[in-house]
């Protein structure tokens, strides 16, 4: 199948594949946006006593509360009517939705039959691009088989076999740091990344574009992240080959110490972070959305020998990102307010700078100019020491994002509007 054509314009209709988190919040979304004109959602299985219980399962939420209320205030009536039970069509605030209950293996989705040309990945099952449209257990690629044109995942890629390297059509993208790279003659299947690399990314950047603190020597940060559907609810005996055994351990009442890929897939988005020995780890806190990134980072200064004009401060430090709070995208907000987490679930973020807790402080590092790679040994005699004191700032930068709708679900569906407005258009 060739994708290298100008595609005609045609009304919009995007795919999302399941109603778990993301799947049900991206729908929700898209309603309250209104730029696809029909939705269809692939549930690929039987659910409750029939479309009565999916429309349920969409109109409430544990989070958020019901949707027309989420969408449109308090005094909102709610907006879910059931079209037809057979065929699966619902009419959601004015938009139509078909439930699709038959096929699990995306290529026998079927989009083509419905006008579908961008799918929405949210299983969390379809993460490897290299896996061939045809494979019998499912793949990212068999969207494209099924018809759609473009497939964006809803997470992270992750390559099982080793040997392979990503394909020429696979591209990671965030909207907002970059997503404007994508070419819609090359790029078929994207990976939106995750909720907590969407967040970090916009940390990250306003300080590489700020002259005071381009220079990063090295940077850590440690998500205090919500629970999701991949943990268990009460300890359970791990499933062979598990090796992250904390995950089988009881949300709801542990601190619970996991990995993330964040480091790694923000390198993929923003590129200069390969220069950086950059670390990041995840702990689970028993709450439902709402996160916090606390990143640290080190930079070169120019301080005196006694530690004053320091050109970064706290004060400094806040004003990269109060500049960043002004773009016209307001995808960064900077608060002083002393928010807890629970203030700013749902907010259109990606992610709220907690100026209060931003700190920084200033320190001298002892080089031991021996140890220098490359450096000439007939420099080194001509110096009257053998070490050097480096001055540096270290920055603790504290940042907010809903993990669920406000941050990342926001911005998987502006990618979704800009990469179908891209083909079109």
């Amino acid at each position: 199948m060739s994708h290298v054509e100008v595609f005609e314009s045609r009304r919009p209709v995007l795919g999302i594949n399941s109603l778990g988190r993301i799947g049900k919040l991206t729908l929700w979304h898209h309603i309250g946006r209104k730029y696809f004109q029909e939705i269809v959602v692939n549930v690929g299985r039987g659910v409750g006593t029939g479309l009565f219980a999916i429309a349920q399962l969409i109109e409430k939420d544990a989070t958020y509360g019901t949707i027309h209320r989420f969408l449109h205030g308090v005094k909102a009536e709610r907006m879910i009517r059931i079209v037809d039970e057979k065929s699966g069509a619902l009419l959601i605030d004015g938009i139509p939705v078909t439930i699709l209950r038959e096929a699990r293996n995306p290529a026998d989705i079927g989009w083509r039959n419905h006008g579908v040309d961008v799918v929405v990945e949210c299983t969390g099952k379809f993460q490897d691009p290299t896996v061939a449209p045809d494979d019998k257990n499912g793949s990212l690629a068999g969207h494209l088989a099924g018809g759609a044109k473009v497939a964006i995942n809803s997470s992270a890629f992750k390559i099982k076999n080793k040997a392979l390297t990503m394909p020429d059509e696979a591209v990671t993208l965030i909207y907002g740091i970059n997503h404007t790279a994508f070419d819609y003659k090359k790029h078929h299947l994207i990976s939106a990344a995750s909720c907590t690399t969407t967040g970090l990314a916009h940390m990250i950047k306003p300080l590489l574009e700020n002259h005071a603190t381009s220079k990063i020597l090295t940077a850590s940060m440690s998500t205090v992240h919500a629970v999701t559907n991949s943990q268990s609810i009460l300890d359970k005996t791990p499933k062979a080959g598990d090796k992250d055994l904390r995950k089988s351990r009881s949300t709801l009442n542990n601190i619970i110490l996991t990995s993330t890929n964040a480091a790694e897939a923000l390198s993929l988005v923003i590129p200069e972070v390969k220069n950086i020995g950059f670390m990041a780890d995840s702990i689970r806190v028993p709450t439902s959305t709402e996160s916090l990134i606390i990143l640290n980072a080190t930079f070169q200064t120019r301080a005196s020998r006694d530690g004053a004009n320091v050109p970064l401060n706290r004060e400094g430090l806040n004003d990269i990102y109060k500049k960043a709070a002004n773009d016209p995208d307001h995808l960064v907000v900077y608060s002083e307010e002393q928010n807890v987490s629970t203030d700013l679930i749902g907010m259109d973020a990606a992610v709220v700078i907690e100026g209060q807790f931003n700190h920084t402080r200033t320190a001298f590092i002892e080089v031991d100019l021996a140890g220098v790679p490359d450096l000439p040994e007939a420099f080194l005699k001509t110096l009257s020491q053998s070490t050097m004191r480096v001055p540096v700032v270290h920055a603790k930068i504290f940042g907010w994002y809903d993990n669920e709708y406000g941050s990342y679900t926001n911005r998987l569906g502006d990618l979704a509007a800009y990469i179908h407005q891209s083909l079109f258009h």
